[in-house]
């Protein structure tokens, strides 16, 4: 074309008449929209400017793009002949399971009163209900100080604000946060072990690799062995109702998807209590275990290894991935 012919200029090569040219060069953005706590700030169809991504339902064109973070695309079918305007619906894919519960893909759900989730290709992602307002801060500026703009907060107030500020934001992370080659290291709480006896699996979402990238991660967890009759092997204090953590006589090999490990471990459990109280683990660290597999080589995973545990009366359910969430 030439400089002064722009796309739109000449009917289409269909023959059903004009169609309509939403994209228009040079660009000419307006300013970064600031987008509801779930929706994708992404760039537009024509490749020009940061727009805030069409939901499921809403109308799109080739300039108005459906959100892809949720696996949403424009149907121009209901548009013939022109297919110029279309409605942003979701692919067909696998759904999700959230404790024991299956949600079709692109059905949202509140499984918590915080947090309102959507399911994606079998992910589930997840925004806060409320959104918080950005109060004033109650550090005051006084004027007439040497240095200008100081404040009256002391060192432990403006941490105490800064904690605040990190567990407002929509993604909830761990502090404190890292700064590690150039990244800033971000990473959710470990999900609960996925069984209450036996070797299980909790996962987090952490940027902790060489690319920085929000990635699943996995590791393996030992809450207690499967043993019949709990209480009377485990030995707890006269005059106590609860033994926080036991351990086995000897170490053994750990099985796990038919392999076992190339060591003998003696680990930490979390014990039991007279009472309703459950004991979880309190204090942990990571380790890396090697399994052996018969006729099928070696394979490696990390595993959270107990060192104390707490009892307490608030027992969430293995794979309960809100239980650690609190109404600030």
């Amino acid at each position: 074309h030439s400089p002064a012919e722009q796309p739109g200029d000449k009917p289409s090569e269909t023959g059903e008449g004009q169609r309509k040219e939403v994209c228009h060069w040079p660009c000419q953005c307006p300013l970064v929209p600031a987008c509801t706590p779930g929706v994708s700030l992404v760039k537009d169809g024509c490749g020009c400017c940061k727009v805030c991504a069409k939901q499921a339902g809403e109308p799109c064109n080739e300039a108005d793009v459906c959100d892809p973070h949720k696996g949403l695309y424009c149907n121009f079918s209901e548009d013939e002949p022109r297919y110029e305007t279309g409605v942003c619906a979701y692919l067909v894919a696998v759904g999700c399971e959230l404790n024991g519960v299956y949600y079709a893909n692109g059905q949202t759900f509140q499984p918590n009163p915080l947090y309102k989730c959507l399911c994606v290709s079998g992910t589930i992602g997840c925004t806060p209900v409320f959104t918080p307002r950005l109060a004033g801060s109650p550090c005051a500026r006084v004027p007439g100080r040497k240095k200008p703009g100081q404040s009256t907060c002391g060192l432990g107030q403006h941490k105490q604000l800064q904690s605040t500020n990190y567990r407002l934001m929509s993604a909830y992370r761990s502090l404190p946060l890292v700064l590690k080659k150039k990244c800033l290291i971000q990473a959710t709480p470990w999900t609960p072990c996925s069984r209450t006896c036996g070797i299980g699996i909790s996962s987090r979402v952490t940027n902790d690799n060489r690319k920085c990238e929000m990635k699943k991660e996995k590791r393996l967890c030992f809450i207690q062995p499967c043993l019949t009759n709990m209480l009377k092997k485990i030995k707890i204090p006269k005059g106590k109702t609860c033994q926080p953590t036991f351990q086995l006589p000897t170490a053994e090999k750990l099985a796990f998807s038919g392999c076992s490990t190339t060591q003998r471990y003696k680990l930490t459990f979390c014990g039991v209590c007279l009472d309703k109280r459950c004991c979880i683990p309190n204090k942990s660290k990571m380790i890396t275990v090697q399994f052996e597999c018969p006729n099928e080589g070696f394979f490696r995973w990390k595993m959270m290894w107990i060192t104390s545990c707490v009892c307490q009366r608030i027992c969430s359910a293995p794979g309960d991935i809100f239980s650690q969430l609190k109404l600030l």
